[in-house]
């Protein structure tokens, strides 16, 4: 028997006992006389007890992150969805909020992992550290799938472990006396990296936004691009297309009006084309398949959602040998030097993932988990369209925006979950532009997805 157990034992038997055993108490009868005393008020005083003194340091709190407001969206939204697991325990719960892919991984990309990770055990296949920017055969499979004719050459290309990662990394790269601009709605990982650089002023509670960003407002009033005329000239401009969480995706004149807007001002557009490969329209699925992109823009993307490798993690950024500073010093240098600063590199293991995914067979594969996630999309969008709601999004990412005229996010997303046990994403989370909507993602097993929308359509039929 362990101490603790012999513990708990003897305590338990003590205790036991010692209630159980009865206790005879001989009971006297006596008269007993006490004084009158006249009638006095007694105040009574609570006396706190004495509070343990907690040892602080001389280092003040980061007054940048003390500006965040909150928790970061999606673990916020992750709680409220524990919450109500707890409130409703024997409630078959269904997640349609944060953007987490559900599928298995194909087997012909798993198994080059495989591989690759038995090879370690071998004198022959062992490897250690790898090269900070990402292994070769990967940064050339890299620029022939998605750059072969665009100009983009394999050691523009840094291999990371996700798009998410490399957002905190060119800020770092940036600094903070820059100023930023983003779309309204956008993903939060842009303003809340932002915010911890010092690039903002403080929360702006009237307003719901943060002070020094320029915040591009996009809706369906404006087909969800901005109004450029409108837009005041920042260093930096972040540009998500597909956009998450709206799922719209830019025209080809629409960026070409962008990279003018940037060559104008002198402004750097960082492109987030994590969600490319989910494009249906012709549409560019790369910011540098714009005349000229290479000179003010950047582009970063994932594996994360063709692969199935949100928890795998691997992705890339490139940074044209022709985005220079205003002093002519060329930004990749400056980024390289954050990498090998800050990241030893993607895992190896992943890596031999990643090129998988980029042999045929790969392709092929990830394609067809696209395909099984745009159909999700298109059950999504049949059923809220069926409701009478405005739908946008959705053809070209894995994302639907449903629009709820008048109503708080966050009260449409509570009463979604509470009536349905269905998790989807408040819109406002992603900006004040997104007042009003909320997220619905496709990520999810075929049957959670039909049971989801036969949910739907009995709250709102």
């Amino acid at each position: 028997m362990s101490p603790t157990q012999l513990l708990s034992t003897s305590i338990s038997s003590t205790s036991s006992a010692f209630l159980a055993s009865p206790i005879a108490f001989k009971a006297r009868n006596q008269n007993v006389s006490m004084a009158s005393k006249k009638p006095s008020i007694c105040t009574c005083v609570a006396v706190p007890q004495e509070q343990k003194n907690v040892y602080t340091t001389q280092v003040s709190r980061n007054a940048n992150i003390a500006k965040l407001q909150a928790g970061y969206l999606f673990p916020e939204v992750a709680r409220r969805r524990n919450a109500h697991m707890l409130k409703y325990p024997d409630a078959k719960v269904i997640s349609l909020g944060i953007g987490d892919t559900t599928e298995p991984i194909p087997e012909v990309i798993t198994s080059a992992m495989s591989k690759r990770a038995e090879a370690l055990s071998t004198l022959e296949g062992y490897s250690g550290y790898g090269n900070e920017q990402g292994e070769k055969p990967l940064r050339t499979a890299i620029a022939s799938t998605f750059y072969g004719d665009l100009g983009i050459e394999e050691d523009d290309i840094f291999v990371s472990d996700g798009a998410k990662c490399d957002i905190s990394r060119l800020q770092m790269v940036f600094g903070g006396n820059v100023t930023m601009a983003v779309q309204d709605p956008s993903y939060p990982a842009y303003v809340d990296s932002s915010v911890i650089m010092g690039q903002t002023g403080q929360f702006q509670k009237d307003f719901e936004k943060y002070g020094k960003i320029e915040y591009m407002r996009c809706t369906p009033e404006n087909g969800f691009f901005p109004d450029l005329s409108k837009v005041t000239r920042t260093d930096i401009i972040f540009f998500c297309s597909p956009n998450n969480p709206t799922g719209s995706a830019a025209t080809r004149e629409q960026l070409t009006r962008l990279v003018q807007f940037a060559k104008d001002n002198g402004s750097i557009i960082v492109f987030d084309s994590a969600y490319a490969m989910y494009m249906s329209d012709d549409n560019p699925r790369s910011i540098f398949e714009i005349p000229g992109a290479k000179e003010v823009a950047m582009e970063t993307s994932s594996f994360s959602k063709y692969a199935g490798f949100t928890g795998v993690r691997l992705g890339w950024t490139v940074v044209p040998k022709q985005l220079l500073y205003s002093d002519g010093f060329p930004v990749g240098k400056d980024f390289n030097r954050v990498i090998c600063t800050s990241f030893n590199g993607a895992s190896n293991i992943c890596q031999a993932g990643g090129l998988a995914c980029l042999s045929p067979e790969g392709l092929k594969a990830m394609s067809e988990v696209i395909g099984f996630y745009k159909e999700n999309t298109n059950i999504i969008m049949d059923t809220f369209n069926s409701l009478g709601f405005s739908v946008y999004g959705g053809k070209n990412a894995p994302y639907v925006w449903v629009h709820f005229p008048g109503q708080s996010s966050w009260d449409v997303f509570s009463e979604i979950l509470e009536k349905t046990h269905v998790v989807t994403t408040p819109g406002s989370g992603f900006g004040p532009a997104g007042e009003g909507f909320v997220r619905v993602s496709a990520f999810g097993h075929r049957e959670n997805v039909l049971e989801a929308c036969r949910r739907f359509k009995q709250l709102y039929k």
